[in-house]
């Protein structure tokens, strides 16, 4: 039978793992704007352990596999910026995305720290946009970065999480 996903904290362990899966995922990013020059696809390990140290990585195991992982942080104005969501595309479409994202939002919501989450998006990136949506994210601005690209910055308030967090 099947093993079943785990969500917990990343360690500096984890950093290869998370990469490879960040490398692999993205590849359909890539070929969907024409660029396989972004950032996700060109980031060292050393720059995603110090993200490791700097704010709260997320990654959901089945086994010893990290099969999906998610990064947050929270600024002096408290708004918690959410990054980096990812999943194994064999374990798409299964709602690991949407757990790992709730999973986020309340460790960055902890203690009242975060009061608003932000995260963003390509235009053309219809799955996430959609999933987003789906957790009570709503567009706020978008910013032609060129001919190929449009992000799309999402957000919502935390307080309407704070039921979610004690429930």
């Amino acid at each position: 039978m099947g093993m079943s996903v785990t969500i917990s904290e990343a360690s500096d362990t984890d950093a290869e793992q998370i990469l490879k899966l960040q490398y692999l995922c993205y590849q359909s990013e890539a070929e969907l704007y024409g660029d396989y020059s972004i950032e996700p696809l060109t980031q060292t390990l050393d720059s995603l352990k110090a993200e490791l140290a700097a704010g709260s990585v997320l990654v959901a195991r089945l086994g010893t596999e990290v099969v999906a992982s998610v990064r947050g942080t929270v600024d002096a104005a408290a708004t918690a910026r959410i990054g980096k969501l990812i999943v194994h595309p064999r374990m798409q479409r299964h709602g690991l995305g949407g757990r790992l994202l709730e999973a986020i939002e309340r460790r960055l919501a902890e203690g009242g720290v975060a009061k608003r989450f932000e995260l963003f998006s390509g235009h053309r990136s219809e799955s996430n946009l959609q999933l987003y949506r789906k957790h009570g994210y709503a567009p706020v601005s978008t910013q032609r970065v060129d001919d190929r690209l449009t992000v799309v910055t999402l957000s919502k308030d935390a307080q309407a999480e704070a039921y979610v967090a004690s429930a």
